[in-house]
């Protein structure tokens, strides 16, 4: 079972309220988990920007839209109640609470309105909360903005793909001082790759006398290509002759199981980064990608709004 969607939302939402206890949207949230039956990881599952609980995101919506209604009152700060146009509703035990439903409130058309976003045809009174109504916007937002990130990581790998395998032992050094690895300095990060390297493409230096390094191997292949165990026993057996336990291996392809086994059974620290990672990492740091356009998406400040403590 996936989190109910916000119209499925509406009606669960409102029962809780009949009691007429007076709830905060969290209240509301363990009601509503509790009667639909939600697991925890359904009711903690978040965004993929990782920001915010889905389910809880949904069901404040959920309870917002039946506001603007008429079916829900705000009783003060943060806290909902049923009120009587819920309570009739209710009454007539609906089988569920949508859109369709809501825009035969007038309360709720002309809030659309004032929000100016309803169409002018008169076939599309349906509210535009995203490209589908059945998500909130913080949602729908979040989701655009993952898939923007993974058509921009497929790119940055194609292009460190496309690029001379030299390039990426740079990238790896580049990456690794970004993440805070040698204290940030790039002075402590040093491409070695060279003929008769050893099997070691690149180092980092943790301390300022280099009295531990972290060495990194890179293997630029194609998609379908794969790093084997016997990859990684020679890795460990080039640190077993510079006398360190520490490496960090990375491939614009992946690592067979085989691979990712051996590495579990070793007594060395050693990081695999595939391709998706080594992508996913670079954008996230910064490696080979700028900042193009920034939004900010800002929330009421309850504090300031908090009268009684005036």
């Amino acid at each position: 079972m996936s989190v109910p969607d916000i119209q499925s939302l509406m009606l669960p939402a409102l029962k809780a309220l009949s009691s007429g206890a007076e709830m905060t949207v969290s209240e509301v949230c363990t009601h509503v988990a509790t009667s639909e039956g939600l697991t925890p990881e359904e009711v903690w599952e978040k965004f993929p920007s990782g920001r915010e609980s889905v389910f809880e995101n949904r069901t404040g919506w959920a309870v917002r839209e039946m506001t603007h209604t008429g079916l829900i009152e705000r009783a003060r700060r943060g806290v909902y109640r049923l009120a009587l146009e819920g309570k009739k509703l209710l009454d007539q035990a609906p089988s569920r609470i949508d859109y369709e439903l809501l825009r035969g409130y007038t309360a709720y058309v002309e809030q659309q309105l004032r929000k100016n976003t309803l169409s002018v045809s008169s076939d599309s009174a349906k509210p535009v909360l995203s490209e589908d109504a059945s998500i909130t916007p913080e949602e729908a937002l979040d989701r655009y903005t993952q898939k923007i990130r993974d058509e921009l990581e497929d790119m940055v790998l194609d292009r460190v793909r496309d690029a001379p395998s030299s390039f990426l032992e740079r990238v790896i050094v580049d990456l690794l001082i970004s993440m805070g690895y040698g204290g940030g300095d790039t002075a402590m990060g040093q491409v070695t790759g060279r003929p008769g390297d050893g099997g070691i493409d690149g180092t980092i230096r943790e301390d300022a006398l280099g009295l531990d390094e972290v060495y990194l191997q890179a293997k630029k292949y194609a998609a379908d290509n794969t790093v084997g165990e016997s990859d990684l026993r020679n890795f460990a057996g080039a640190l077993d002759a510079k006398g360190t336990t520490k490496g960090v291996f990375v491939t614009t392809a992946g690592f067979t199981r085989g691979a990712i086994e051996y590495v579990a059974r070793s007594p060395k620290r050693i990081v695999l980064i595939d391709g998706k990672n080594l992508a996913h990492l670079m954008v996230k740091n910064n490696i080979g990608v700028r900042r193009k356009t920034q939004y900010e998406v800002k929330k009421i400040d309850e504090d300031y709004f908090n009268v009684e403590a005036i």
